[in-house]
Formats: structure tokens, sequence, C-alpha cells
């Protein structure tokens, strides 16, 4: 988890991500960061998130994002 957080404070350190589960619904992050999330998180953890896998509910918080994460290292 702390990984993602860096990746996540990278794109916007003014912004609590442990407390925050609207980074969608608040227009926080916007598609831009999406797709460097998505890099990033394919570099750093190797794994690849599929298209169906990009829902706002996947991105909403750091928590949801890295239980997503978790569940696709769990498929390889």
């Amino acid at each position: 988890m702390e990984e993602l957080l860096a990746i996540l404070e990278e794109l916007h350190s003014d912004v609590d991500f442990e407390l925050c589960d609207t980074l969608i619904d608040d227009k926080i992050l916007d598609s831009f960061d999406i797709v460097s999330l998505i890099s990033e998180i394919s570099h750093e953890f190797d794994v690849v998130i599929p298209a169906e896998e990009i829902i706002p509910e996947n991105f909403n918080s750091a928590e949801a994002l890295y239980s997503l994460i978790e569940r696709l290292q769990d498929e390889d």
C-alpha cells in the first residue's frame, strides 16, 4: 500500500489519499491521472489492469485501488 500511496502523492501532493474515498466523484483524479496511474501501477506491481476494471468504483479511493491490485496479482 505504501508504494501505491507514493504514486498517488506524486500526482496530487495536496490530497490525503488515506482518507479520501471520492477521488473520481469529486474529480480529484482526471482521465490523464488515471492513464498515468495505470502505467505506474503496471510497472510497480507487475499487473495489467484490463479495460473492464477501469471503472470509478476501482479508482475512487486508494483502498479500492489497492484491492484491485491485490485481486489482479492473485489472478496471476
